[in-house]
């Protein structure tokens, strides 16, 4: 069993990655710390957690744990991660890792000088959703692949949310921009070669609301937007010469719909419909990576991986001070 602690009482920890410890067969949550220490006994005790410290540093120091798990603001990420690794302890970190490629560097040396495993906590690339999708890609069940297309929206105008706030590492593509480019990767094998973008930003938090991106693939396009401060939507679509694949609940299964993933012959005469009725996403993550840290062959999402996906990240957003000029990923 890999003994979990957790940096901070974050909401995407209480409500999605705490949870999915306590249910994994491999994994056990050991320790919650916080700067706030009544808040971490309150979430310890919550989830049945034996140790609580009131400070992270305190944590990292102690034996009761094998493994961190970070949800701490973007900002503080790497600093954290590179700690934790230190420490002796292999580290599951929220998304994105970093926000620029070039900053994942130290924690690849951190990962590498304490033999530890570090992992950028993207919960798609676990899913049967997803590894389904990337099966009838590599079966031709559409032929060539042609376009990819996407959308992830959603709206928040809170000023104290951190995803409004540019000094925590706010703004909509490190937060969800993330997620099409993922999974496009994830389920081709491919990576992309040059970018076209449109990036606005909010006047009062300064930080990126809306992007629209095209991208193109050896052999084919991705076209996505994403915004913080629109009705919401999630949508990928990857469109052949021979059919088309639709997901229905792309990224935030469980929660967004039905998880679904459609497969439509040339002239739609004919769906074919592969559901999972759980994909149970952050508990298949988190084992996952408990596997990998005893030492077990498992795929896993890797720092190099990690920094792939960010240079895609940083290539749109100098895109986006190009007027409809190509930028070069």
């Amino acid at each position: 069993m890999l003994r979990f602690g957790i940096m901070s009482t974050a909401k995407i920890g209480r409500e999605l990655v705490v949870p999915a410890i306590v249910d994994a067969e491999n994994c056990v949550l050991a320790a919650v710390a916080s700067r706030d220490i009544g808040r971490a006994r309150a979430m310890a005790e919550r989830f049945g957690a034996p140790h609580a410290f009131g400070s992270y540093e305190e944590m990292l120091e102690s034996d009761v744990i094998d493994a961190v798990y970070i949800p701490l603001p973007t900002s503080q990420h790497v600093e954290w991660a590179i700690r934790a690794a230190d420490a002796g302890k292999h580290v599951l970190v929220e998304k994105p890792l970093a926000l620029k490629a070039e900053d994942i560097a130290p924690v690849i040396v951190a990962r590498d000088r304490n033999n530890v495993l570090v992992s950028e906590a993207y919960m798609v690339t676990y899913t049967p959703v997803w590894r389904k999708v990337r099966a009838l890609l590599s079966e031709g069940a559409i032929g060539d692949l042609v376009h990819v297309q996407g959308a992830f929206t959603y709206f928040l105008r809170d000023e104290t949310n951190m995803r409004n706030i540019p000094e925590l590492g706010g703004g909509g593509l490190p937060d969800i921009g993330v997620y099409p480019t993922v999974t496009t990767r994830f389920a081709t094998g491919k990576e992309p070669e040059r970018v076209q973008a449109t990036v606005r930003y909010d006047e009062n938090f300064r930080t990126d609301i809306y992007a629209s991106v095209r991208a193109e693939f050896p052999g084919f396009e991705l076209s996505f937007y994403v915004s913080t401060q629109l009705a919401h939507r999630q949508t990928m679509a990857f469109h052949g010469t021979e059919g088309l694949i639709e997901v229905v609940s792309p990224f935030n299964a469980d929660r967004w719909g039905e998880e679904t993933v459609l497969l439509s012959n040339r002239n739609h005469s004919e769906t074919q419909a592969f559901r999972f009725q759980d994909s149970r996403q952050y508990v298949r993550e988190v084992e996952a990576f408990a596997r990998a840290a005893s030492g077990a062959e498992q795929e896993v999402f890797t720092l190099e991986d990690s920094v792939r996906n960010q240079r895609f990240i940083d290539a749109i957003y100098r895109a986006g001070n190009v007027d409809g000029g190509w930028t070069t990923v």
